[in-house]
């Protein structure tokens, strides 16, 4: 993925051949304006994130993943792809409608938090008005 294709407000943060890892606003998510914990990354994987300890190398066959995190346990439910291209084009996608406030990612707390909640919206533009899909 070359980095004039990431969308508005993410900027590529690891790059290797089983792995991509977008930021959103790292500027802004740096522990004063948000909390750093919270820094909201959109993961496509060679097989899954959570693979067993020992495996370093992901199957051949395995798909490709893409999953957007809100918080170390906050996601939004992952994706499959047939092939890097894909999941590369499915993360950019993600990413794009994040920033622009498509997705109801309020939808994904158990636990509201909503001060933070709210200067996200403030900074996505929304996060209220999609379907969280």
């Amino acid at each position: 993925m070359a980095l004039e294709d990431v969308p508005e407000g993410w900027v590529v943060w690891h790059e290797e051949p089983t792995k991509l890892v977008l930021a959103y606003r790292p500027d802004v998510f740096d522990s004063t304006a948000f909390p750093a914990p919270c820094l909201p990354t959109v993961y496509a994987t060679k097989g899954k994130r959570d693979r067993r300890p020992g495996r370093n190398v992901p199957d051949p066959d395995d798909p490709w993943y893409v999953t957007l995190y809100l918080e170390p346990d906050v996601a939004r439910e992952t994706e499959s792809f047939d092939t890097r291209e894909a999941a590369a084009a499915g993360a950019r996608d993600l990413a794009r409608a994040f920033h622009a406030g498509e997705l109801d990612y309020r939808a994904l707390y158990q636990v509201p938090r909503e001060a933070y909640l709210d200067r996200l919206d403030e900074l996505t533009g929304g996060g209220t008005t999609g379907s969280g899909d």
